[in-house]
């Protein structure tokens, strides 16, 4: 798989030359703050840079799921704290770009894993949020993470939980669940995380990202 990687990786850099890789940062109603993390890209995307040479955008694009360019961004990006709400026309749109080969990372920053899972029940009726093996190549495809998810901030106490989404045999989202990844990739003055706790967000971060570029349809 590695060796597979690696030429995927190749491809997209060549890719990227002309259009740097970046991620849609969902703008969702019901209260919740969508825009918070500001500085998590702009050190994840930073990071990557280093240690995978991909070319990377300077940050993120924050999009609404309505708004016309939101199709470009092949990989998309929802966290909060607090409510999040989809309008019915939202839902439409939102399983038609997951089933149609984009992919959606929410990272849960502690308040919103009620309303998230609410509205994805929306998209996805009968489909169920899958707690995936330590064995999962996203733990694996850059940086290894043999126990699955770091533990970030403490939240609800215990393991944290990697949720995946199925659609037709294909994980169209993955869901960090009481960890945290977000926050420990931002400014090391923000959270104060130690040095080896905000390097492993990163290298989680990246390992997310790889996997994403590396199963688009």
């Amino acid at each position: 798989m590695k060796r597979i990687v690696l030429l995927l990786l190749i491809f997209f850099s060549t890719l990227s030359a002309q259009n740097p890789v970046t991620v849609a940062r969902i703008k969702y109603s019901g209260g919740g703050d969508w825009y918070g993390n500001r500085t998590t890209f702009v050190n994840l995307f930073n990071y990557m840079r280093q240690t995978t040479g991909l070319e990377l955008a300077e940050r993120e694009q924050s999009v609404e799921v309505m708004d016309r360019n939101f199709f470009k961004y092949p990989i998309s990006y929802i966290a909060g704290h607090g409510n999040i709400k989809f309008s019915p026309e939202e839902i439409n749109r939102l399983r038609i770009y997951l089933t149609s080969g984009g992919f959606l990372w929410a990272d849960d920053d502690y308040g919103m894993d009620f309303s998230f899972r609410r509205e994805m029940a929306k998209v996805f009726p009968g489909l169920e949020w899958v707690k995936l093996p330590f064995s999962h190549p996203i733990f694996h495809i850059k940086f290894e993470f043999p126990n699955g998810l770091p533990k970030i901030h403490k939240h609800d106490g215990g393991p944290p939980k990697a949720l995946g989404l199925f659609y037709e045999g294909r994980m169209v989202a993955f869901y960090s669940l009481n960890t945290d990844i977000s926050d420990g990739c931002e400014d090391a003055d923000i959270h104060k995380d130690p040095p080896e706790v905000r390097e492993r967000a990163l290298q989680m971060g990246t390992n997310i990202i790889l996997w994403a570029l590396t199963h688009l349809k």
